[in-house]
């Protein structure tokens, strides 16, 4: 299966003034893969001393011809309540194996970007039940398999695409928290696909009974009055992958569709 990954971008400066280190670095082209992370690292460190605002570090993944994006400054290491995550896609993953690579090469070393692959899970277990069941319990920590399970098992009972008058079986429930999908343009969702999320106002929690690290973050989305939808997020130990420790938020009943759901790619 094809796969790389790269840093994308870093902007720096303060608000309205910034600077794509990536485009500092192409200037060079001509020097090697060494010097230019050398050049990387140094260019970071200069932001640093000087006080500016390191933004946002994007990174980028391929698999499947697939591409996969994630920036952000969310971290479980220290409660920041202005922090914010985006995840971009152009595809939801189309099979477990995708799947897999992708969490465990790329977006699941991320608080951010294992909250963003719940609803690319939802999608795939609307699509196949056993595909993916196993997606989700992949990237969820034990405890919370059987709830989204059960919750899926009902919300997706009926039809692959519920009808608009129908206001539980909601088959578009993974793209109610996809930017540019709202109820009126029967969330249909802007490309490539973008899950936004920010810090939640609840701070950190070291869980003695799990023995884990959990933080709380806000996962942005317009099929719901309340468009903060909160995902727990939880690391047993550092440089462990992050898993889905609760998310009830992201598979509750959303905002009945005006028109009829395309589904997603």
């Amino acid at each position: 299966m094809e796969e790389s990954v790269k840093m994308s971008y870093i902007c720096i400066g303060n608000e309205g003034d910034a600077v794509w280190v990536d485009d500092i670095i192409k200037m060079y082209s001509s020097i090697n893969m060494e010097m230019k992370k050398n050049l990387y690292r140094m260019l970071v460190a200069t932001v640093l001393l000087m006080g500016m605002n390191m933004v946002a570090l994007a990174q980028s993944f391929k698999s499947n011809g697939h591409n996969y994006t994630m920036k952000g400054t969310l971290t479980i290491k220290s409660y920041n309540p202005n922090a914010t995550g985006q995840v971009t896609f152009t595809n939801v993953p189309s099979n477990y194996e995708e799947f897999e690579e992708v969490y465990t090469k790329f977006l699941g070393k991320t608080p951010y970007g294992t909250a963003a692959m719940m609803p690319m899970a939802m999608e795939i277990y609307g699509r196949d039940r056993e595909e993916g069941e196993k997606c989700i319990r992949l990237i969820n920590y034990p405890s919370n398999v059987n709830s989204v399970l059960s919750q899926l098992k009902q919300k997706f009972g009926t039809s692959q695409y519920a009808p608009e008058n129908d206001s539980y079986h909601q088959r578009y429930l993974p793209a109610a928290v996809l930017e540019g999908a709202t109820p009126q343009n029967a969330y249909k969702p802007n490309q490539p696909y973008t899950v936004n999320m920010k810090a939640s106002v609840n701070k950190h929690q070291d869980m003695q009974l799990y023995d884990g690290r959990v933080m709380y973050i806000y996962m942005m989305g317009k099929g719901w009055d309340t468009e903060q939808r909160s995902v727990e997020i939880i690391q047993v130990d550092e440089g462990d992958l992050f898993k889905v420790f609760n998310c009830p938020s992201l598979y509750t009943q959303c905002k009945n569709i005006k028109g009829t759901w395309e589904g997603l790619k």
